[in-house]
């Protein structure tokens, strides 16, 4: 027994018998959302991954404050191969399984729930990296001439895809667009990226054009008396969803011929792949993604190999040799 005045040792397990693991999740979630920032849609991800962790444990009677290496590689492989009918999960879903279960445990023992991280050596098949789709120069012109006439839903759908084109925006990062976000005069957009994270991005000249067309003939028809900050609205005037864009966009690239090709994180990769085909430094090009790790922006390089080749022919001394 420890004397009187003296901090008393907390055994690793000791928690569990006053936190149950539905306690620990939520302090988790609390920590991802108050303190990290993370998305609506991201804190979800991770209580689905975590809710199908209390469930493994729940079956085979596993303390979450007591597995270990052993017991977290067989919940791993559980769900590698399938159980109970369920396909096994794809290697993407299983990596980001185990990264969230590595991102709990840290949480424990950062915060001295644990004082030994059981995931330290925990790790998921590591997944091929494919390349993004991208759409050709040609194509991206051929999809933003769709939206024709000048009907409000004409003008807000050319300044939707110009935009999201011209500034290699994800489709929430355009969707929470608002009116004051956009200094048409300047040339600026001010986008909200992952983790609530601001990053201004030049806006091009034609879809300053569309936006300006937009906001000057459209928009205020789609609104008419109601207040909306948004700044691409609905037929209703409301503020437009991630399921609307997804509408707009596929619409449009149907008529361009595009359908099979097209996504609406489409336009991102194609903006990026495009800036770097012209010349754009990886640095710029990660500032203006909104990428935390340039190794994420390094993605982009792979399909830039059309360019290489015609650097190399046109500056190679031996490259050529009629």
């Amino acid at each position: 027994m420890a004397a009187r005045g003296e901090p008393v040792p907390v055994a690793t397990t000791t928690p569990a018998r006053t936190q149950p693991f539905e306690h620990l999740l939520l302090d988790f979630l609390a920590y991802l959302e108050f303190e990290r920032g993370l998305s609506r849609n991201t804190l979800e991800a991770y209580r689905s991954d975590l809710l199908q962790f209390g469930e493994w444990l729940r079956r085979t009677g596993n303390d979450p404050l007591a597995v270990g290496h052993a017991e977290l590689s067989a919940f791993a492989n559980e769900i590698a191969s399938g159980r109970d009918g369920q396909p096994p999960a794809a290697p993407a879903t299983l990596q980001r399984k185990v990264a969230c279960l590595r991102s709990f445990y840290r949480h424990l023992r950062r915060t001295g729930v644990l004082t030994a991280d059981p995931t330290a050596h925990l790790r998921a098949p590591k997944e091929g990296r494919r390349l993004p789709q991208v759409l050709s120069r040609d194509e991206v012109a051929e999809l933003l001439r769709q939206p024709r006439g000048t009907e409000p839903a004409a003008l807000r759908d050319r300044a939707l895809l110009e935009t999201m084109y011209a500034c290699g925006l994800r489709a929430s990062e355009a969707i929470e667009l608002e009116i004051g976000d956009v200094d048409i005069e300047a040339g600026i957009l001010r986008a909200r990226g992952k983790g609530s994270k601001e990053r201004l991005v030049p806006i091009g000249s034609a879809a300053a054009r569309a936006l300006a067309a937009y906001i000057q003939r459209g928009r205020g028809r789609l609104v008419g008396d109601r207040w909306e900050a948004r700044l691409f609205v609905n037929q209703r005037g409301g503020g437009l969803t991630r399921q609307g864009l997804y509408k707009i966009v596929q619409r449009h690239a149907a008529s361009a011929g595009l359908a099979s090709k097209m996504s609406p994180h489409t336009l991102r990769h194609s903006f990026a792949t495009h800036l770097l085909a012209g010349g754009c430094d990886l640095r710029s090009l990660q500032e203006m993604l909104g990428h935390a790790d340039i190794a994420t922006t390094q993605l982009y390089t792979h399909l830039s190999a059309e360019r290489l080749r015609d650097v190399y022919f046109d500056a190679h001394p031996r490259a050529r040799l009629d």
